[in-house]
């Protein structure tokens, strides 16, 4: 069976600058799959072109076996993937509420009921807080709605870039506790995390990025074993 997501070849540059070069991953449908690496080594830009916002050099995206190169992110949000992006853009000025709503607006199909309530059994805070703007919420409550927002679009792929980051480590035990709850209900997960070991052990397959590059992947606990990952990433 094909991967659900599809990357060959990758090239990304920033003027002169070459960001990725000529990177592979696939991601299986039902999976969760991580990219690790240290800060600048091309994670974010990898996500960035998947859900086009950046336009390749290079390569070629597919997505349920349709090529989605260079396909503005709209259009590829309502063919069901979205992303959660880092530093989680919400819209501080809007409401709660008015978030999620927004997190539907390309759906053809009606919001049913039952779909908030979903949203309020992964994050209940999130009920009592339909009515206030989302710029007074807490850090991990707008993660929390950075990802439920995204969810509203009923994605078959999402996104993830740095849901920890900046996050207390409880609040970072609830955000992944969710992320493995809504991939067993079978949405599928790309996974940016700066905390490896949380990824690692969440996910099912893994990929290792330095400067631009794909240097290994593997599944997750063959990664969580090798001595250069433990070294580099895990403190070991």
């Amino acid at each position: 069976m094909s991967p659900i997501l599809s990357v060959r070849g990758l090239e990304v540059s920033y003027g002169a600058i070459t960001a990725l070069h000529g990177i592979d991953l696939d991601v299986e449908k039902g999976q969760i799959v991580t990219l690790i690496g240290a800060n600048g080594a091309g994670k974010t830009t990898t996500l960035r072109s998947i859900s086009g916002l950046l336009k390749p050099r290079k390569g070629s995206v597919s997505f349920n076996g349709d090529d989605i190169t260079g396909v503005k992110p709209h259009i590829i949000t309502a063919r069901g993937m979205s992303h959660v992006p880092e530093g989680r853009g919400i819209f501080a000025n809007l409401t709660v509420a008015d978030n999620l709503e927004l997190g539907a607006y390309l759906r053809k199909d009606k919001v049913q009921q039952s779909e908030y309530e979903r949203i309020f059994s992964l994050f209940p805070v999130l009920k009592e807080r339909m009515k206030q703007n989302a710029g007074t919420l807490s850090g991990g409550e707008q993660q929390m709605l950075a990802i439920s927002r995204a969810l509203m679009s009923k994605p078959q792929v999402l996104l993830l870039d740095e849901p920890s980051l900046g996050l207390a480590p409880q609040m970072v035990q609830t955000i992944f506790r969710v992320i493995r709850e809504i991939n067993q209900e079978g949405t599928t997960i790309l996974l940016i995390e700066q905390n490896a070991h949380m990824a690692l052990v969440t996910a099912h397959r893994g990929y290792v990025m330095e400067t631009g590059r794909i240097v290994l992947a593997d599944d997750t606990k063959a990664l969580l074993a090798s001595d250069r990952i433990k070294k580099a990433y895990l403190g070991g």
